[in-house]
């Protein structure tokens, strides 16, 4: 039996493609990701935000992040414009304000922020923000890849962070 096959044998499997994209989200969804919600000023000056789970490190030094927005989201062109951005990693007790930053979300309507040093709007109580300047972009299927230098680290309380994953909020337990 081939090696490729071996693992056919014990698992359902499938080629993903345009007919099955369903299938494809909820394999990925079998990763466990943190949730942030990125937020940036739009060309008025107003803060947008939006709720993402496609953040990861790229390199230390230089201090590089990145998270991809989709091309088709009402907010990818804001994003891609931007100069500037921050991170917010949520903490478990913050699903809430994944629902604000959202589609149809209330946005920062009635949410207390701050501002931070390129002007970008901050999230009270996120576990930790990473405020950037935007590196580069890099197209990516449906998506477009945002690389942000980072050029300040927020640490806020020390407590569990906020999990996604098959679809649910949940906790990260140590141990």
């Amino acid at each position: 039996m081939p090696e490729h096959d071996k693992i056919k044998a014990v698992a359902d499997s499938f080629v993903p493609g345009p007919e099955n994209p369903r299938a494809l989200r909820d394999a990925l969804g079998r990763f466990a990701t943190g949730v942030t919600i990125v937020t940036a000023r739009d060309a008025d000056g107003a803060g947008v935000g939006i709720t993402v789970n496609s953040f990861a490190s790229v390199s230390l030094d230089p201090p590089l992040v990145l998270w991809s927005v989709a091309k088709s989201s009402n907010r990818h062109d804001l994003f891609a414009a931007a100069d500037a951005f921050a991170i917010h990693v949520l903490g478990a007790d913050q699903a809430g304000l994944c629902a604000r930053f959202a589609r149809q979300g209330a946005g920062f309507d009635g949410l207390a922020h701050g501002i931070g040093a390129a002007g970008v709007p901050l999230i009270a109580e996120a576990l930790v923000v990473f405020e950037c300047e935007t590196e580069a972009h890099h197209p990516g299927g449906d998506h477009t890849i945002l690389i942000g230098r980072v050029t300040r680290v927020i640490l806020g309380a020390d407590r569990a962070p906020l999990v996604f994953s098959q679809g649910a909020f949940g906790r990260f337990v140590a141990g």
